[in-house]
């Protein structure tokens, strides 16, 4: 899951990138609203994390653009402030959430998971292909009733693709949703994970048919 985090407040900021990070998100972050508006109005994110006052472009008036350009990404409004009424406008502006600070970092992650499932069909916490599930709250990935290890990129790469099973994705989605925007990405980077997984899921199941497959000329994808 790729996630853009608009927020004037730098430690602030740093510390809900660091924190996603490690539930293996791929995280963005701008540092002021015009700069915000821009990334999400021309990336692919599955959800913002948006602050209500902000310099150049404030939060209302990034949600309204937004909605009146047809970019429907999710959003949480994320404020000091807590009245009714802040709360109210944030909505009517086109949020999907509101959250105030200070908050416990556990409600965000839940809420951001709530989200990202929502365009789609909610696939709860368990992803399962054939054999192979992955818990998206503990991170374990299971085949066959063997336990995997796997890297955060790894997890992130798989996750993806279990979301989206039988559904071909291109290298270029990939890339969108499970590294940062300012992630040194080569040309073969996609190819590299994928073969890694290939390590990890499907080589050591000799006797299994083969989950992660090719695509020749448009990607890959995850299932039979």
């Amino acid at each position: 899951m790729r996630i853009l985090v608009v927020e004037d407040e730098r430690k602030l900021a740093k510390t809900i990138k660091k924190g996603l990070e490690q539930e293996s998100f791929a995280v963005d972050i701008a540092f002021d609203g015009g700069y915000g508006y821009d990334l999400a109005s021309t990336e692919d994110y599955d959800v913002v994390i948006l602050d209500l006052m902000l310099p150049k472009l404030n939060g209302i008036d990034i949600c309204r653009r937004l909605r009146q350009n047809q970019i429907q990404i999710p959003i949480i409004m994320l404020t000091a402030k807590s009245q009714l009424e802040d709360k109210v406008n944030g909505l009517n502006s086109g949020a999907d959430d509101y959250l105030a600070k200070p908050f416990a970092f556990t409600e965000l992650l839940a809420r951001i998971k709530a989200l990202g499932r929502r365009p789609k069909v909610s696939l709860g916490t368990e992803l399962e292909v054939e054999d192979l599930s992955l818990n998206t709250l503990t991170h374990e990935v299971k085949r066959d009733g063997r336990g995997i290890k796997l890297s955060r990129t790894e997890f992130a790469l798989l996750e993806y693709l279990m979301r989206n099973k039988d559904k071909t994705l291109t290298k270029n989605q990939l890339i969108e949703h499970v590294w940062d925007y300012d992630a040194d990405v080569l040309p073969n980077t996609v190819e590299v994970y994928i073969g890694y997984l290939r390590n990890k899921i499907d080589k050591p199941f000799k006797n299994k048919a083969a989950l992660i497959q090719t695509v020749r000329g448009f990607g890959y994808k995850v299932g039979r």
